[in-house]
């Protein structure tokens, strides 16, 4: 299973899931992270935490554990 964590920056991934439960996992789809919504990762932060991504057209930065929760192809 790779998540999003596992994608270099400078790629895309396209959600395939998302394996959070309750609050966590609402957060995450009322940010937009839903299954087939494509996700760019821009950079990482220098000590590796957090991640910058675009997510349907505007920015977002997520904490790695967060983004190990969601399942990518």
């Amino acid at each position: 299973m790779k998540t999003l964590q596992d994608v270099a920056v400078g790629r895309s991934a396209v959600v395939l899931r998302l394996h959070g439960t309750g609050a966590v996992k609402r957060r995450m789809m009322d940010m937009g992270i839903t299954r087939g919504t494509e996700i760019f990762v821009r950079k990482i932060a220098p000590l590796g935490d957090p991640m910058e991504l675009t997510v349907r057209g505007y920015e977002l930065s997520l904490r790695k554990a967060d983004a190990a929760t969601v399942e990518v192809e």
